[in-house]
């Protein structure tokens, strides 16, 4: 085991899954009121671009601002038999993208099964990794499963420089990731158009991302003179204050005040483009979210079709969203979503917030 591995084994928090969240969500909440002053009467789908699906919450790590707080010591996976619902309510909804996640989701022992079926079922196929999973026995083989089947790939690496990528992460997970980033450009990926490499970046403490632009700039600028390293794209993503972000929010005092920034910071030139609008979640159970987040907080789809065996898109475009403080987090500044920044930055209604390093 790696010293990363070893440090993550030695903090990791309390495996217990969060509770059951109601509150704020099945009738009037702040959020829903900014809905209406925008003029947004109707809260529902609008297309069905991706389906995302989170295929365990087993990790190697246990990362500080995880929202599904993932860990080596979580046990929950999808079953076979979901995978295959969910394969099917991709083709029914006419979907593009398969987003798988998790945790680490290379960890679960039908990962690659999953990938293949679903590239054979035309899918363009986007996995999130954290990278330093593919120095680990029995994932070292990765980058090649990965570039001969042209994976998507989007890895997390939330700072170019390795003091703030390892006090989330954990020790020495910078180096690690920058030396699986050098393994994948060797095999194509971040060089060639058909093997994209994306990065995401995500604040350290209570702030909003910069913007994503300038951002990208200087990761690319910072990271190919140091290592030669190549990318696709950044994404900037807020954190939302749910799971392990909120919880250190609180420790530190910070969490009237964060949900204050992104209340006075909403924009809602943002709301067309959410990724609750525009994908289909599903969670290891087979049940369906609006979006990862909702996934986290335990806040299925809306109605009595809230199950993948039950999938119908029209159905489903026509739900209405379930929301709740949290999602201000996708609609401050310029939104955020799980492929980053959502508009051109415009904070109208605060021009004024703390800076973030990256």
């Amino acid at each position: 085991m790696s010293r990363a591995r070893e440090d993550v084994e030695n903090r990791v928090p309390d495996s217990a899954p969060p509770p059951m969240v109601h509150l704020a969500v099945l009738g009037a909440n702040a959020f829903e009121e900014r809905l209406a002053q925008a003029g947004m009467r109707h809260f529902n789908g609008i297309s069905i671009r991706a389906v995302q699906v989170n295929i365990g919450l087993k990790c190697n790590l246990a990362c500080h601002h995880c929202h599904v707080e993932s860990s080596p010591r979580r046990s929950e996976e999808m079953t076979w038999e979901i995978m295959q619902l969910v394969l099917a309510a991709a083709k029914k909804a006419g979907a593009a993208t398969l987003d798988i996640t998790g945790g680490a989701p290379e960890m679960h022992p039908h990962f690659r099964r999953f990938v293949l079926a679903g590239r054979r079922a035309g899918l363009e196929v986007m996995v999130r990794t954290n990278l330093t999973i593919m120095l680990d026995r029995g994932y070292q083989d990765l980058p090649e499963f990965f570039a001969a089947r042209q994976v998507h790939l989007i890895a997390s690496l939330p700072c170019y420089l390795p003091t703030n990528v390892d006090r989330q992460r954990g020790k020495h997970v910078y180096r690690e990731s920058i030396e699986v980033i050098q393994r994948l450009n060797a095999k194509g990926y971040g060089v060639k158009n058909e093997l994209p490499l994306d990065l995401v970046y995500n604040p350290g403490g209570p702030t909003l991302p910069p913007e994503q632009g300038a951002l990208e700039a200087a990761y690319r600028r910072e990271l190919s003179s140091r290592f030669g390293i190549h990318f696709t794209r950044l994404y900037a993503i807020t954190n939302l204050p749910i799971g392990r972000f909120k919880q250190d929010l609180r420790r530190q005092g910070y969490a009237g005040k964060y949900q204050d920034l992104l209340e006075r910071t909403f924009n809602p030139s943002t709301l067309a483009q959410l990724m609750c609008r525009h994908q289909l979640h599903i969670g290891g159970d087979g049940v369906m979210y609006d979006c990862d987040f909702n996934y986290a907080l335990k806040l299925p789809v809306r109605g009595a079709i809230s199950h993948v065996r039950d999938f119908d898109p029209v159905k489903f475009l026509a739900r209405r969203i379930a929301t709740g403080a949290h999602c201000f987090g996708c609609t401050a500044g310029s939104g955020s979503s799980c492929g980053g920044s959502l508009v051109a930055e415009d904070y109208t209604a605060d021009a004024t917030r703390p800076a973030a390093a990256g």
